[in-house]
């Protein structure tokens, strides 16, 4: 919080000292190089906080007040995944999202289970600070007809730690820590809500508008994580290349002397210029275009998978250099 991190994601509109995409990629890249986890955790907070970025009205700043005071530890989660996917969710004649809210005089009550939401859990594991839950309109008698649009009932509430309080023991639950790979201090686990009443304020987008903020806001997210993989794959070269100068596996000369060994390195290091190239051009021009949104969405999310695998490739190929 003192150094700025959680405030430099909430954008100026809000409060907030958030910059371009950019150096939000710039950004994430240098923290990747060093540590994923903690990294992740924090940037973690910033994809909670996004749908604000978008939808958030001024009647909403006081969810923002914690992150914006420089106080404290406060943690954010997009709450979205769920244990059956949602990939298909919102295609016409699915049932669509499994969480539900319906509207009980003038709050709204959330069940259902979800996963893989980072930070969602909180430090303490019974509920973070700001969760913003992806969940569908199930209020009976919602004018809703057998062959609507499941985007028609998607919206997104505000769930704060004081309303899982209010709400009492059982409200909210981990049901499983879901292990994750690489990030071994990350928690994002299966988690459940019973009866969890809020109020109407807390309303971040009524329903037919939840879908397109909620994947709006992974778009984003989608260059951070191709900035991810060229953290990663930076933090892959230099510890090969650290190794490879002070050891020989036993053989006359140090590895860095070997041919192999460089043009793996090489090879490395050009994967992760192309790959930094693509999540900058991808950053801006989601950002600035040029081309639809379509077109510059397309960008965003090849940056998040093409830098993913080169990650992954450049991690194995470290491994089989130094074991030369």
């Amino acid at each position: 919080m003192k150094g700025g991190l959680l405030k430099g994601q909430i954008s100026p509109a809000r409060g907030g000292g958030g910059g371009s995409l950019v150096e939000a990629a710039i950004m994430v890249e240098e923290c990747y190089a060093v540590e994923p986890s903690a990294a992740l955790t924090i940037f973690a907070t910033g994809l909670g906080l996004t749908p604000m970025n978008i939808a958030g009205k001024p009647e909403h700043a006081e969810f923002l007040a914690p992150f914006l005071s420089g106080e404290g530890s406060p943690l954010a989660s997009l709450v979205f995944s769920e244990p059956g996917g949602v990939a298909n969710a919102l295609e016409k004649g699915a049932p669509g999202f499994q969480t539900t809210a319906r509207l009980e005089g003038d709050e709204w009550v959330i069940d259902g289970e979800k996963m893989w939401a980072t930070n969602c859990a909180g430090w303490d594991f019974k509920g973070c600070e700001l969760a913003c839950v992806v969940c569908r309109d199930a209020t009976e008698g919602a004018a809703y007809g057998s062959d609507s649009d499941p985007r028609d009932r998607v919206m997104i509430i505000l769930v704060t730690r004081a309303d899982l309080d209010r709400n009492g023991p059982g409200a909210f639950e981990v049901l499983r820590h879901i292990s994750t790979p690489g990030h071994t201090s990350v928690s994002g686990p299966h988690v459940r809500y019973t009866n969890v009443r809020v109020p109407a304020k807390n309303v971040l987008c009524p329903p037919g508008q939840g879908a397109q903020v909620a994947f709006g806001s992974f778009d984003a997210s989608a260059v951070l994580v191709g900035a991810m993989g060229v953290g990663l794959m930076r933090a892959a070269f230099d510890a090969a290349l650290d190794f490879a100068k002070r050891d020989s596996r036993n053989g006359a000369v140090p590895l860095l002397e070997r041919q192999a060994f460089a043009d793996i390195l090489s090879g490395i290091k050009m994967q992760t210029e192309a790959a930094r190239a693509l999540t900058w051009k991808a950053a801006h021009a989601l950002e600035n275009g040029p081309g639809d949104y379509d077109a510059r969405r397309e960008l965003a999310l090849a940056a998040k998978v093409f830098c993913s695998d080169a990650a992954v490739k450049a991690c194995t190929d470290a491994i089989n250099a130094v074991g030369m």
